[in-house]
């Protein structure tokens, strides 16, 4: 659930983000583990390259990190075709702000630093800006009628980012789980939901 601008809540269902406490114990409880294992495999070499217990642990840590590296992958935003508006330029647009959100995603997600985490988090929303005035541009280019409606969720998105922007700066890091939240749930809902309502108006008009 995430506050917009003008008081109402918005509450995404079909989406789960999981950046709480428990999630990172799990991420500090796995580094301690495989620190552990791999002084333990050091320590098993000791007694020579045929100790077979060094290399059993060396086939286990490779195990469990695949298995997290599928695991953490799963909070990630993919994208799908499902997803297509049907004007490649678009398309092209929303992939990369889904890698982008995934990249902020990563440096919020393992406390990667604050310089880092401000860059991804800049990084997304001038892109983000670029890709509302495109879109805007083409709408207005081909007088699609519903232009004002969708300006006025653009101008929302980027108020709201705004206000999470200031809390940044007041809370640092801890901040970010909102704007982490909002940023995932918005980004699907809005391709998904909004951007399809001008799908057969534009691609009427020939683009593709």
């Amino acid at each position: 659930m995430v506050l917009l601008r003008d008081g109402q809540t918005a509450y995404f269902p079909f989406l789960k983000l999981d950046f709480d406490m428990n999630k990172k114990f799990s991420t500090l409880m796995l580094a301690l583990i495989i620190g552990l294992m791999i002084v333990a495999i050091g320590m098993g070499f000791l007694f020579g390259p045929t100790n077979p217990i060094p290399w059993i642990l060396m086939g286990v840590l490779v195990v469990i990190v695949i298995i997290y590296n599928r695991r953490s992958g799963r909070d990630k935003l993919e994208w799908k075709d499902e997803y297509s508006v049907g004007i490649k330029d678009l398309d092209d647009d929303h992939k990369q702000l889904i890698i982008l959100l995934n990249r902020f995603l990563t440096a919020y997600e393992y406390h990667t630093g604050e310089a880092f985490e401000r860059g991804t988090l800049k990084e997304l929303l001038d892109y983000t800006r670029y890709h509302f005035d495109k879109e805007e541009k083409m709408m207005e280019d081909y007088d699609y009628p519903g232009l004002a409606e969708h300006r006025e969720q653009h101008e929302s998105m980027i108020a709201v980012v705004g206000q999470f922007q200031k809390d940044y700066e007041a809370r640092g890091h801890e901040a970010l789980q909102g704007v982490a939240n909002y940023l995932y749930g918005w980004l699907i809902s809005h391709i998904n939901g909004t951007d399809k309502l001008y799908m057969p108006f534009l691609t009427g008009k020939g683009l593709s």
